[in-house]
């Protein structure tokens, strides 16, 4: 293998939200034996680039769901939903009080009225049990600005900012029955793609945004078969990039869909899972 695509959460980070000194460690022995990692997440490209940032972690990446490619800090591609399906999905959410965040280029805006939309969500009921308080905390706490993070009162808002582009849309859901009509609706626009990396979201992009279109653009960069390909990966958004890589890894946490369609299962991301699949498939190590 000569090109490793790796999600983020659920995956290279820890239920504690860290990257572990072991699978650091790992990415640093695979990249200095000439092979290239990158990050493939549905986080927005700026936030990966501080997590990397952290770790002292060089490569290239792609941000929200795949929608933008960078390598070397350039941008290989950056693929964005049109205005009219902008205008469906945001009307459709505001219509039904959902919490959500759209990724631009520009950052992530999100409606100023976030924590009266979970509020009016929790009424509802949340039907997902066992859910952790601190995973509940950092899913539905109002998203703090800052030079990422912006507020806004009307999505149409976003049409005055100049040059402004969108990449994907992150719905917050809670109650499965909320995810099941929303996804039914969502469906239904032809020109755009749905996914989820989680049993509490929807995440909504171009139809021609997702991680196994990146995986084949930084593969095409660097001239590297597909065959010669391992992605890693826990959940639906990953779906794309597993099913494209010569080698798919799938986390000892990941849903049980993806374990099964996955060539590979590792330990969890707790359990050092990542760097358990590149010490024994990447470096030989038993």
């Amino acid at each position: 293998m000569k090109l490793i695509a790796i999600d983020l959460d659920g995956t290279l980070l820890s239920r504690e939200m860290e990257i572990t000194k072991e699978s650091v460690e790992a990415l640093r022995e695979a990249q200095s034996q000439g092979n290239i990692v990158m990050i493939c997440s549905g986080r927005a490209p700026e936030d990966i680039q501080q997590i990397l940032k952290k770790y002292e972690i060089s490569c290239p990446l792609a941000g929200s769901n795949g929608t933008v490619v960078q390598v070397n800090e350039r941008v290989l591609e950056s693929i964005s939903m049109e205005r009219k399906d902008i205008i469906k999905v945001a009307e459709k959410l505001d219509e039904d009080r959902v919490p959500y965040r759209i990724y631009t280029n520009h950052g992530i805006y999100v409606p100023a009225d976030w924590s009266e939309r979970v509020e009016f969500a929790v009424k509802k009921g949340i039907e997902i049990e066992g859910l952790p308080d601190d995973i509940y905390k950092r899913i539905t706490e109002q998203p703090q600005k800052s030079s990422l993070i912006k507020y806004f009162n009307e999505y149409s808002e976003l049409f005055n900012e100049k040059d402004l582009t969108v990449q994907k849309f992150f719905v917050l859901t809670l109650n499965s029955n909320i995810k099941t009509e929303l996804g039914a609706y969502l469906g239904g626009i032809s020109s755009i793609a749905i996914t989820s990396s989680g049993p509490l979201n929807i995440e909504v992009m171009d139809q021609n945004g997702n991680k196994g279109n990146a995986l084949k653009k930084v593969a095409e960069y660097y001239g590297i078969p597909l065959d010669d390909t391992m992605a890693i990966g826990d959940n639906f958004n990953d779906i794309p990039m597993l099913e494209l890589a010569g080698l798919s890894v799938a986390m000892g946490n990941a849903d049980p869909i993806v374990k099964e369609m996955c060539d590979i299962v590792t330990h969890s991301n707790d359990k050092n899972g990542v760097a358990y699949a590149i010490n024994q498939y990447i470096l030989n190590k038993n």
